[in-house]
């Protein structure tokens, strides 16, 4: 469908174009995922399974055109993905699998690259391999990663047995972007509510060590921790009492941080929502993710249970006005300014939510499990257009795992696992 409108959200990625070296579209904003494979697995079938999968998803093979009109999508023909196989040693293994993975997302993927998904086998030996997957955002979100592993097990399933593989029709990401031109999802009751709620407010930025320099590129680092197996469950049940969220009580814990870090009671902080608004586009590949502000007003309160009762209500009344975030900015532009200050991060928060279907798969003889429990944080990671970012996930261990991603020319190392551990100790004292 070349010629196809940008969808509201690529058209918000070329806002924070900055160039090949960094930005939305820059080379280092991807997405890497990994899985460790047990059994055998043939590379001649992975590449043709990898194959088929960028021929199922035009989005892996689309440019994203800025003009005079907003932009416009150009579909290029299916195409041979990138496919490298590298021999993996080690005394743990597990370590080792995850160094991979990490050396992986330190790989810049340039925007012009089509397509737009790579892949490496590392073998122990023949039994025993990791499975990553990288793309760039452009193209992709987490459930999207989730859904191309998924698509791969199945094609190369079915090309070792020689039958169709078992798969849901797939709709094209520029036929959601069609969809969302024409149909809009910006109500006026919903515009209104941002209005109402947002205006006179601004995003709550995370005080930096140094200001944002503009004569050298971001530099992105990633520290990772994880919640002991106590604090983790204390979470889960608090949150079960309160009849809420994990995420409510964790996000609840980072406002209050947020607000005796900088001073302010009204506090703001993005987060992300699926954005893919129809059931039709859940096999759909493609940057449906939407940002979303969460304002909750702090003052006078002191005990996270008070705070929990108050994000709780912030998030049901912005989930249930979920729209474009450009369009939330339209209507209360001034919470936007943050972004630009120099002095400041505004830190997007999220507790991760992959598809269970991703999680343990088969590539015929193979089993996948992916590897969701990391603990190695990276000097140099991949980026993001601005800011930082928080992601926790609740692993299928039961624990509660962490990540703050972070611009190294803005933050020190020591400030940053500071504001992990105030985040850890906070949790153990208001859960106790």
């Amino acid at each position: 469908m070349t010629g196809a409108p940008l969808s509201f959200n690529q058209e918000f990625l070329l806002t924070f174009d900055k160039g090949d070296a960094e930005g939305a579209l820059g080379e280092r904003h991807i997405l890497v995922d990994a899985w460790r494979l047990t059994g055998p697995v043939d590379a001649t079938v992975l590449q043709q399974a990898l194959d088929d999968v960028v021929a199922r998803h035009d989005v892996l093979r689309t440019d994203v055109v800025a003009d005079d009109d907003g932009g416009h999508q150009v579909v290029h023909p299916p195409c041979a993905a990138r496919l490298s196989v590298r021999p993996l040693a080690g005394h743990d293994r597990d370590v080792a699998a995850e160094t991979l993975l990490n050396e992986i997302d330190d790989e810049p993927i340039t925007v012009r690259e089509i397509p737009h998904l790579r892949a490496v086998l590392g073998r122990f030996d023949d039994n025993d391999a990791v499975l990553v997957l990288a793309t760039h955002h452009v193209a992709s979100d987490d459930w999207s990663m989730g859904l191309l592993v998924r698509d791969l097990a199945a094609y190369y399933t079915a090309r070792l047995t020689g039958t169709p593989a078992a798969l849901p029709p797939a709709q094209q990401y520029a036929d959601f972007a069609e969809w969302q031109r024409r149909s809009g999802v910006a109500t006026e009751q919903a515009r209104d509510y941002w209005r109402r709620t947002l205006t006179g407010h601004g995003m709550t930025a995370v005080p930096t060590d140094r200001p944002l320099p503009h004569d050298r590129p971001d530099s992105y680092a990633a520290h990772r921790f994880v919640l002991d197996a106590d604090l983790s469950a204390r979470v889960r049940e608090f949150a079960r009492a309160m009849r809420c969220t994990p995420f409510m009580v964790l996000l609840a814990a980072h406002q209050m941080q947020l607000r005796d870090l900088t001073g302010r009671s009204d506090v703001m902080t993005p987060t992300f929502t699926a954005g893919r608004y129809l059931e039709r586009f859940n096999d759909t590949v493609g940057p449906f993710f939407n940002l979303v502000p969460l304002l909750t007003e702090l003052n006078g309160v002191r005990h996270l249970r008070d705070v929990v009762g108050r994000v709780r209500t912030t998030c049901f009344s912005a989930y249930s006005h979920d729209i474009p975030f450009g369009d939330i900015v339209a209507e209360a532009p001034g919470i936007a300014e943050a972004f630009a200050d120099p002095w400041g991060a505004v830190v997007a928060f999220q507790v991760l939510q992959p598809p269970s279907f991703a999680d343990n798969l088969v590539l015929g003889e193979a089993k996948a499990t992916a590897i969701r429990d990391r603990r190695l944080s990276q000097r140099r990671s991949s980026s993001i257009p601005n800011g930082g970012s928080w992601a926790l996930e609740l692993l299928p261990s039961g624990l509660i795992g962490g990540s703050l991603k972070y611009n190294a020319n803005t933050f020190d190392e020591s400030t940053i696992t500071g504001i992990a551990d105030d985040f850890r100790n906070r949790l153990a004292v208001a859960l106790t």
